[in-house]
């Protein structure tokens, strides 16, 4: 795979950079998702596009983002690809029920994928981001995907499917907000190792 690094493309440890863009408090974008209408069949596209791309099979893990924007389109890894399949209007100044309700909405939405998922991929599992989120925090070492998803600030818990048909990969979904005011965003990954919880 060509892994010549253009302009719009930052090293992982620089991928909280992208993936934030800005909106802690801003209201601005956060992924090249910001607008668009969510829309089931879109998303399960999304994945199914993602799922028989080509995966890295080796070298550093790298955040794409608009260079223009910085909003952030996908990140890529040995064995992985992640990218967001959609973004909430910004939260800005949204408190109370307001904000249970736009929480309620991205979780409805995500439902709506893992329903449509689970009729090609068979049932789902959940994997817990506890663990990796409690190692991140202490700077303690994950592997690779999981390092990947705490960087852009992705610690909501995976949907999980696999391993599927297309060359046993694997699949997960997630939604969570990566701070403050920031919006809700639903992620795609693909893997080509087994997604599974990680062990205290």
């Amino acid at each position: 795979m060509d892994d010549d690094r253009g302009p719009e493309l930052r090293e992982a440890g620089s991928a909280n950079d992208v993936a934030q863009a800005d909106s802690g408090g801003t209201g601005r974008p956060v992924t090249g998702r910001a607008g668009e209408v969510f829309d089931t069949t879109r998303a399960v596209s999304d994945i199914e596009t993602l799922l028989a791309a080509d995966l890295p099979t080796s070298g550093a893990t790298i955040s794409e983002g608009d260079p223009a924007t910085g909003e952030w389109t996908g990140t890529r890894g040995a064995g992985f690809r992640i990218i967001p399949l959609w973004e909430s209007d910004a939260l800005t100044g949204v408190y109370g029920a307001d904000w249970n309700q736009a929480e309620d909405a991205a979780e409805a939405n995500l439902a709506l994928v893992v329903r449509e998922s689970d009729h090609r991929w068979g049932p789902h599992r959940k994997v817990s981001m506890r663990v990796p989120l409690f190692r991140h925090q202490a700077r303690a070492p994950l592997p690779a995907l999981f390092q990947a998803l705490a960087d852009l600030d992705c610690f909501g818990d995976l949907t999980v499917w696999g391993p599927t048909a297309t060359g046993g990969r694997w699949i997960a979904v997630s939604v969570n907000q990566c701070d403050g005011d920031a919006p809700m965003i639903m992620t795609a990954v693909v893997s080509r190792a087994p997604i599974i919880e990680l062990s205290e």
